[in-house]
């Protein structure tokens, strides 16, 4: 089974703009991401749309590949880069997994435990989710909620509270089970194609998820627990708190 780790990364982030190339503790965060990401997976390459970050990955020796600035999606990006390294490499990809670019401090052990979710044949797509240990982030609305089966299949994502906890103060709720979704995604290659051909979805639009569009289309999300925390830097304050907690 050949794979194939792709981190999609804009430089035009709204909330923060130039974003990949901030500076974590003197190594750019995309650096980061791709050098933890190398010590799971053989190929690794950053999709992006921007000449700065592709002149910064080629600095620090990885694969870099300049994709189309049209995408709406980093699940679109992927496809064109995947496309893009068989090309180039005359390589077949089975799995492609989505690393997100703005987590510098993933662990390889997650990227790890979304591999090994493909050793089934049955796999379509596959993705994280910890365990909620405190009240604030079963109400906050950043951090998606997920339910899931008894074949741990997310059934659905929702920045609501879910499940609904009938006739108990909100502030017991955590004595119940809540699970936060960590964003890193694996496909197999062919379904990665379909899934992006798909149109924008009811519960998609409403939420703001992408992979509530893949739900409703009948595709099945596999899920494995991590203990390990997600942290991702989506603005300048994210960037502030790493500092004050000593982790930059």
């Amino acid at each position: 089974m050949e794979i194939l780790g792709v981190i999609p990364a804009r430089y035009g982030s709204t909330r923060f703009p130039g974003k990949p190339l901030i500076n974590i503790a003197g190594k750019p965060m995309i650096q980061r991401v791709y050098e933890r990401s190398k010590q799971v997976l053989n190929n690794v390459i950053v999709a992006t749309d921007d000449e700065r970050i592709y002149k910064a990955v080629q600095s620090f020796g990885g694969e870099v590949f300049m994709t189309s600035k049209k995408h709406k999606s980093g699940t679109d990006r992927c496809v064109e880069a995947t496309e893009l390294f068989i090309s180039e490499k005359s390589l077949k990809i089975d799995v492609v997994i989505n690393i997100q670019g703005d987590e510098p401090f993933i662990y390889p052990e997650q990227i790890q435990a979304v591999v090994n979710l493909f050793k089934k044949r049955k796999t379509q797509i596959a993705t994280l989710v910890k365990p909620i240990i405190n009240t604030e982030d079963i109400f906050d609305e950043n951090k998606p909620k997920v339910v899931l089966n008894t074949k741990n299949e997310a059934i659905m994502f929702s920045r609501s509270p879910i499940p609904f906890i009938r006739g108990e103060k909100k502030s017991d709720w955590i004595k119940k089970k809540f699970y936060k979704h960590i964003g890193i995604y694996g496909y197999k290659f062919d379904i990665l194609k379909e899934i992006t051909k798909l149109k924008p979805s009811y519960l998609e639009l409403s939420e703001s998820l992408e992979q509530l569009r893949w739900l409703e289309n009948g595709y099945k999300i596999i899920v494995d627990k991590t203990e390990f925390e997600s942290i991702s830097i989506d603005t300048k304050k994210d960037l502030k708190k790493l500092s004050q907690a000593g982790l930059l």
